[in-house]
């Protein structure tokens, strides 16, 4: 089955159809798996590079690699991000992390990366995130300039750091990290405590599962986080 064709049936939220998508991931998921068990994995994996949503000290880091351009990443945004951030962002228990994994080394992929860190230089990173997801889609030089303009940015300031790609190698940067840990598509996920980072294995979630799936994992990284004797 094509991969256009799963993307089609998951959209129509049959369960049959999860599960086929489900089955179709375990080879990456065990991939992954056997990656991060062999000691490959980043060490600053959880820094703080500014694109940070959700109390600092939050007990638990989420972790998303991410396309502009990707189906299944907007998907996520759409119907489980605003689940994750109610039940947990907002609520201080997750913190969450987004990292560039554009699948192509140009284009619009990469166009909408450097133009949400061109938003950033002007202190509005995550509004410029959410207008390319929520958005018409369009990602054309002239559609980031309006998304721009949109969300308030100073315009020629923005165009210029869009034309000289000033962002390109931090970008390109995320995309390797998420390479080191076994990602071949977008998203990615990676949950792990915030405290211990580099003396734990992170989770690894690849791919826009259900929220259920990110439940499950989050709340038993919560659980084995609290002090013994409570919970």
């Amino acid at each position: 089955m094509k991969r256009a064709q799963l993307k089609n049936q998951w959209a129509q939220g049959n369960k049959a159809d999860v599960l086929i998508f489900i089955f179709c991931l375990l080879p990456f998921a065990l991939l992954i798996a056997a990656s991060v068990a062999s000691g490959q994995v980043p060490g600053p994996l959880a820094r703080d590079d500014g694109r940070v949503r959700g109390h600092p000290k939050a007990p638990i880091t989420l972790i998303e690699y991410s396309d502009f351009t990707c189906g299944f990443c907007y998907k996520f945004f759409q119907e489980t991000w605003p689940r994750l951030r109610a039940k947990y962002i907002e609520t201080g228990k997750v913190r969450f992390l987004y990292r560039d994994f554009p699948r192509a080394f140009q284009g619009p992929g990469l166009d909408a990366a450097v133009a949400a860190r061109c938003a950033g230089d002007q202190g509005r990173y995550w509004h410029m995130h959410d207008q390319l997801f929520v958005g018409d889609r369009r990602l054309g030089p002239a559609d980031l300039r309006r998304h721009a303009e949109t969300i308030g940015l100073d315009l020629p300031m923005f165009s210029k750091c869009l034309q000289e790609a000033r962002h390109a190698e931090a970008i390109f940067r995320d995309r390797e990290e998420g390479v080191s840990l076994g990602f071949v598509g977008t998203p990615g996920f990676v949950l792990l405590r915030t405290e211990g980072v580099g003396q734990q294995r992170p989770i690894v979630i690849p791919g826009a599962l259900p929220f259920e799936v990110f439940q499950e994992q989050i709340d038993r990284l919560l659980k084995a986080s609290m002090p013994k004797g409570k919970g």
